[in-house]
């Protein structure tokens, strides 16, 4: 199952990205899923910006992208002032049309693995507070609720309530 490649994401994905966030957003509003995203929120300045600061990264399968996520450095506006110890996953997104059952945690894997070859103990990531599905999601997965964050701002819209959430990893040791 594991026939993923990864990459960077690079300006000529900027539009790939947008269609794979628009149609997640499509997909969690069919499953009821309402508040967390919603299409055109987002566009590819937004995904630019994070290319800037941080790391966008793009699951291949047979050539054709099948999922992607944020990976932040720093996240105040939902943690506040850090120390370095932590990579924060935004927006894992899974083409449900062409993604296998599974890729969501692979990428999570991925996520993980990464933040772990930065020298960084532990991964972060949110969602809104009152989505349970999502909550039992990454629960299932081993990251533990270690807070919550009520008027986070947002791209383009309203500020939101989140819960936080956190998973130690092993960090690698350069050989």
């Amino acid at each position: 199952m594991n026939d993923l490649s990864l990459r960077l994401a690079d300006d000529l994905d900027l539009a790939t990205l947008v269609r794979l966030r628009d149609d997640a957003a499509r997909w969690m509003l069919t499953q009821g899923i309402t508040g967390q995203w919603l299409p055109g929120e987002l566009d590819e300045d937004h995904f630019r910006r994070i290319m800037a600061d941080g790391e966008v990264w793009l699951a291949e399968t047979d050539g054709r992208v099948v999922g992607a996520w944020e990976l932040w450095w720093a996240d105040e506006d939902a943690w506040g002032p850090q120390p370095p110890v932590a990579g924060y996953v935004h927006r894992l997104m899974v083409d449900r049309g062409r993604a296998r059952p599974g890729t969501g945690r692979l990428l999570l894997r991925a996520a993980e693995h990464r933040v772990a070859e930065r020298g960084r103990a532990r991964v972060r990531l949110d969602c809104l507070a009152g989505n349970a599905r999502l909550h039992t999601y990454y629960m299932a997965d081993g990251y533990g609720i270690v807070g919550h964050k009520a008027g986070k701002p947002q791209a383009g819209g309203v500020p939101k309530a989140f819960t936080l959430f956190e998973k130690p990893v092993r960090t690698v040791v350069p050989a």
